[in-house]
């Protein structure tokens, strides 16, 4: 049994709330450069070569990429022979993102209810997904979420019957209907598969997979691939002014089902796709 403390962990929480504000992963760098490289339309290039005088500036000045600096959703795996002392791992979590958030001065967006509306003063409490894994580590992943994308997003139960057809036309409506109020480009995650939530989980989770790496399912790299073409051929383009890159990346994740169904989720996140992992 390895002993993990509570305040190791808020420690690092804090830390990853400002990083992840503040910085995108190499990889979301890179695919950034890439699109500005693939862009045809001359104003939607200009606009690329924006965010990136942005994400030099955010990293430079230590100012957020965006000023919607999320609701923080953390993914962690915590090993079985991992026992947490000096209290509890959400409770050290939430505290690691009281003190991220005031300390790193990143804006405070959540309210303690969804129709008080009352500000929690701390962009408190976290959203927290914990999955027990063998081993003797934690693994935590934080995704801060702006909600510009989040309000884009969608789940749909579908009918066995309407197969991978209905599948890609759940995915290009989702992104249509998203249009300019997405923050394009984006990057698109889908769950399919599992249950109501099992399928938005997986489309929240795969936004966490590094950018343009595909899934390991032959069929479902064919399908990312495809949906990728066709949502840049929907010409709605860099912040929605047009252009051939709306989207820098799809990423599905699937699960079993029932036999009576077909859901599926698309999480739209914008190109502010921000995610730092980190294993005590």
């Amino acid at each position: 049994m390895r002993e993990i403390s509570c305040g190791e962990i808020t420690e690092c929480i804090c830390k990853m709330c400002i990083q992840a504000a503040h910085f995108l992963s190499p990889d979301m760098e890179d695919i950034l450069q890439q699109a500005k490289e693939k862009e045809i339309a001359p104003l939607g290039k200009q606009i690329l070569q924006q965010l990136q005088d942005n994400l030099e500036i955010a990293g430079r000045d230590m100012i957020p990429i965006c000023q919607d600096t999320g609701m923080a959703v953390f993914f962690l795996e915590v090993g079985q022979e991992v026992h947490i002392t000096g209290g509890g791992l959400e409770d050290a979590v939430n505290e690691g993102v009281r003190r991220g958030y005031t300390e790193g001065y990143l804006r405070k967006s959540v309210v303690r209810d969804p129709l008080d509306r009352v500000n929690t003063g701390d962009n408190t409490p976290a959203i927290i997904h914990t999955r027990i894994v063998p081993g003797d580590k934690l693994c935590m992943t934080l995704a801060p979420k702006g909600f510009g994308s989040e309000n884009m997003s969608r789940i749909v139960m579908l009918k066995p019957a309407d197969g991978i057809e209905g599948v890609k036309k759940v995915i290009l409506e989702t992104v249509d209907l998203a249009g300019p109020n997405a923050c394009p480009p984006m990057v698109v995650g889908v769950g399919v598969g599992g249950d109501f939530e099992k399928a938005a989980l997986m489309a929240k989770h795969a936004l966490t997979r590094e950018t343009g790496k595909h899934s390991e399912i032959p069929y479902v790299e064919e399908l990312e691939k495809e949906m990728l073409a066709k949502i840049n051929d929907l010409g709605i383009g860099p912040a929605g002014l047009g252009g051939t890159v709306t989207a820098l990346a799809v990423h599905i994740e699937t699960y079993p089902t029932h036999i009576a169904g077909l859901p599926v989720a698309v999480n739209i996140c914008c190109h502010a796709n921000r995610h730092v992992t980190v294993e005590l």
